[in-house]
């Protein structure tokens, strides 16, 4: 009882509450924050993991305008039924490049960290233009009309410039070569040996939607066939030290 007694003092005294509150939240601040300061990167470096291409990063920013994201996470958690039913828990290093983030927080639909490679391009066609066909449960919208709006890809320098400046890994051959990789990997009749040797050889080279020229659909379709894709999973060993 004289335990509670003493701390109905700080309850009645607003100022000395204020202080303990201050000081409560300082050492948990600090035993959170400190141990940063000893490590050199707080993400993992993982073999395999490459910026977007000018295509896919294309493909990610229609992913957001269309507010994706909102029904769709892409955070897998190490929990049992997550991994056997999507893949392997998500890693820091699979977003590290991601300027937002995408890992989201609701799942009306199902989460797409792994989703690269799951299905072909005709089963995205389909889902896109009419998504109850292929899932008949779904309340996704359609958007079909993605494929009727034609890109040329004009700015994607000045989007690799974008992201260069936030950290993400562009130099400037990358960015000087921008338009011509965003055509070339829709194009697999192209020269896009160039791209492969930017981006390395984990890279889909094809006409993802099936239709003359390069669409919306096209390049969402890139971004959705690449996610989770790029970390060979059958080799890969978590650092113990992280």
């Amino acid at each position: 009882m004289a335990t509670l007694d003493k701390h109905a003092i700080l309850e009645r005294n607003v100022t000395l509450l204020a202080i303990f509150a201050f000081l409560v939240v300082t050492v948990g601040g600090i035993v959170q924050i400190a141990p940063l300061f000893w490590l050199e990167n707080t993400i993992e470096d993982v073999e395999g993991m490459r910026p977007y291409t000018p295509l896919e990063l294309a493909g990610r920013d229609i992913y957001i305008r269309e507010g994706c994201y909102v029904c769709h996470s892409q955070m897998i958690r190490p929990m049992r039924d997550e991994v056997e039913r999507y893949g392997h828990y998500s890693l820091a290093a699979e977003s590290q490049y991601d300027h937002p983030f995408q890992w989201g927080s609701k799942r009306t639909g199902p989460d797409l960290a792994r989703v690269g490679g799951r299905y072909s391009d005709e089963w995205h066609v389909d889902h896109l233009r009419d998504p109850q066909s292929v899932v008949p449960e779904s309340v996704m919208p359609k958007y079909g009309f993605l494929e009727n709006k034609m890109i040329e890809g004009e700015y994607m320098g000045d989007l690799l410039k974008t992201h260069a400046f936030v950290g993400v890994p562009y130099d400037e051959e990358m960015v000087a070569s921008a338009q011509a990789d965003f055509l070339a990997q829709a194009d697999p009749d192209s020269d896009y040996d160039g791209l492969l040797e930017r981006y390395g050889e984990n890279v889909n080279v094809r006409n993802f939607d099936g239709q003359p020229g390069i669409s919306e659909a096209d390049a969402l379709i890139a971004y959705l066939q690449m996610l989770g894709t790029l970390v060979d999973f059958s080799t890969f060993t978590a650092d113990a030290s992280r």
